[in-house]
């Protein structure tokens, strides 16, 4: 038995990267910065996504930078030869099954104040 699984949320770092192919199918990028406690302070990772079809036609029509995100999805690793070196090279990559929109920082703020506002 065998078992790739990620789950992350975070902080989209750029707006997406689309790219439509003549076939119809969609490709989003797009990078994930998650805050990892540590005892001084919160240091972020960040993360390479890629997203498929209609999963990224969503990503590029409702995320931007900034957007609170979860996805869920496996660990693959790209890999190709540098062209100056000729050294192999490699990336890891997550690539998303399941997107969840969660917020943007500013849905967040005017939430915030909005909700405060009512008590």
């Amino acid at each position: 038995m065998s078992l790739n699984v990620v789950t992350l949320v975070g902080r989209v770092g750029g707006d997406p990267d689309v790219k439509y192919f003549e076939s119809g199918t969609v490709k989003c990028s797009l990078t994930l910065a998650v805050n990892r406690r540590t005892k001084n302070s919160d240091q972020p990772d960040w993360f390479n996504l890629e997203i498929w079809g209609k999963t990224a036609q969503i990503a590029a029509d409702y995320v931007r930078k900034g957007s609170l995100i979860g996805v869920t999805g496996s660990l693959k690793f790209d890999r190709w030869q540098d062209r100056n070196t000729g050294s192999n090279r490699s990336k890891p990559v997550i690539k998303v099954d399941h997107l969840d929109l969660l917020g943007s920082k500013r849905d967040n703020e005017s939430g915030m104040s909005q909700h405060n506002s009512e008590f």
